[in-house]
């Protein structure tokens, strides 16, 4: 029985876990007050206070790992074009 409660608690906490992904397109906004980059696409992201926010450009290519916590997509790591690559 009591793997049986192990197992249900361990499917419980699986269904909860932060949703993963990537995604990639141009910077449309970056509003550094909220700290949220806005994609082509219309979708938002959430940065964290460390991120160098002068560094983001509107028309800027990006690539995006991000989590979805609490229904906000939370940026957990950026790709930003090589600007030497020619």
């Amino acid at each position: 029985m009591r793997t049986l409660i192990g197992a249900v608690a361990a499917t419980l906490l699986l269904s909860t876990a932060a949703f993963a992904g990537q995604t990639e397109g141009l910077i449309k906004n970056v509003d550094k007050d909220a700290l949220t980059l806005t994609l082509d696409d219309g979708k938002s992201y959430k940065l964290n206070a460390e991120t160098d926010l002068d560094a983001l450009k509107p028309g800027m290519d990006i690539v995006i790992a991000y989590d979805v916590t609490n229904g906000e997509n939370v940026v957990t790591d950026m790709e930003l074009p090589d600007s030497s690559a020619n």
